[in-house]
């Protein structure tokens, strides 16, 4: 984190709470007491009323005068953007994101009554791999700069690529970047995940008139096909979860009808399969067909 930034970051923390300690700011910005000490100085050359506290309890605070009124965000409201934030944190493991957290803790402070709502997502290994990837290109996109990646597509093939970021985009488990590839003069969306060595240049790029609404497009959508199949009680709620209570039906003891929309190629396949015996396609006839090849060529490798 850049002084500028850091200072910043320090009032904000400071308009809302009474008095913080030199150590608490330490650890928070990754740095030592002595540099919060240079930091409280430069805030005061700069006309911040900063002010220190002596004892057991003391810190550092500001002027109730310089402090902003509460009233611009209510509790609710900063609990809402913990809340977010905490998810984003978990899927991202960004330590900007981390100190953004603190900051806001700090605005709601120690008497505000814990989040009704808990986000929890599985810490995947590989997560922390995927994150350095990440902060390449937010970086990037927030300095306008090039970035330059090898990238593998569906086919195994890899290719190089150089492209000007605009935007990342996580959406249900992966994360994707959406940027304007030079090698195919056009925008793309990236998997991140099949992303090898990115790298960003000192090469800046002026923004493109119409990268704010291909940003906004949604990806490829592929076709789909309108399946019904009997599932076991055990997953009814995987599919109300996904699709609605509407598109449950019951059908008797332990089975019920679900009537649902997958893509109609082998990613529908894949997440049918996921299920195993817990579920039994029905309908359409051409869809059980495929879906049965789809399994008889799984349990061939097994042969």
């Amino acid at each position: 984190m850049e002084k500028v930034e850091r200072l910043i970051s320090i009032i904000m923390i400071l308009l809302r709470k009474e008095v913080v300690s030199s150590t608490e700011f330490a650890q928070l910005f990754n740095v030592s007491k002595r540099t919060i000490l240079r930091d409280m100085e430069a805030l005061s050359l700069a006309n911040i009323p900063v002010y220190s506290v002596n004892g057991v309890n003391g810190g550092y605070g500001i002027l109730n005068e310089y402090k902003m009124d509460k009233r611009l965000l209510t509790s609710a409201d900063l609990e809402n953007i913990l809340t977010a934030l905490s998810g984003l944190e978990q899927i991202l493991i960004s330590g900007e994101v981390e100190r953004t957290i603190k900051k806001i803790e700090a605005m709601v402070g120690p008497l505000a009554p814990k989040s009704a709502i808990r986000l929890s997502f599985y810490n995947w290994e590989g997560r922390s791999e995927l994150s350095q990837t990440l902060a390449v290109f937010q970086a990037a996109i927030l300095k306008r700069r090039l970035v330059s990646f090898d990238y593998t597509d569906k086919n195994g093939i890899v290719t190089k690529r150089t492209a000007e970021p605009y935007q990342l985009h996580f959406s249900e488990s992966s994360w994707y970047l959406k940027a304007f590839c030079l090698q195919r003069m056009g925008y793309r969306t990236f998997k991140i995940s099949r992303i090898n060595d990115p790298c960003m240049h000192e090469q800046s790029f002026s923004v493109r008139e119409d990268s704010v609404e291909q940003a906004q497009a949604t990806g490829y959508q592929p076709e789909l096909v309108t399946v019904k199949a009997l599932i076991s009680p055990g997953i009814k709620d995987q599919f109300i979860e996904r699709y609605g209570h509407k598109s449950i039906e019951y059908c008797g003891p332990e089975r019920f009808m679900a009537t649902f929309l997958v893509p109609d190629n082998s990613f529908g396949f894949d997440f049918l399969a996921g299920f195993g015996t817990r579920l039994q396609i029905v309908e359409p006839k051409s869809y059980v067909d495929a879906f049965r090849n789809y399994i008889l060529e799984i349990a061939e490798k097994y042969r």
